[in-house]
């Protein structure tokens, strides 16, 4: 990630909306998330990452979108891992999964 030095946060928003341009166009999935990665284990900056919850619904009749849907989840699971906060918003209400609500 590059951003000028005097950045002090940086907002992402929506990890599940690049996951699923990167999966339309055929990118090397991996990788990118493998950067996605570094970069969230030693951020630059203060990181605020966006990202949809996929798997509290139905399961998706079709492949592709049960891929995307496990994809999804995985990378949500590994940032989660790496994150000092995550917060769940549920009908506007801010629920603290891991740290503290700021």
């Amino acid at each position: 990630m590059n951003l000028p030095s005097d950045v002090r946060v940086c907002l992402v928003d929506c990890l599940t909306v690049w996951l699923g341009n990167l999966m339309h166009y055929e990118k090397d999935l991996e990788a990118y998330l493998e950067d996605l990665y570094r970069v969230v284990d030693d951020p630059p900056c203060e990181l605020i990452l966006v990202t949809n919850e996929t798997g509290l619904g139905i399961v998706p009749a079709d492949p592709m979108s049960r891929i995307f849907r496990d994809r999804a989840g995985w990378m949500n699971q590994r940032l989660a891992l790496l994150a000092d906060r995550v917060v769940l918003l549920m009908a506007g209400i801010p629920l603290a999964i891991k740290g503290t609500l700021p």
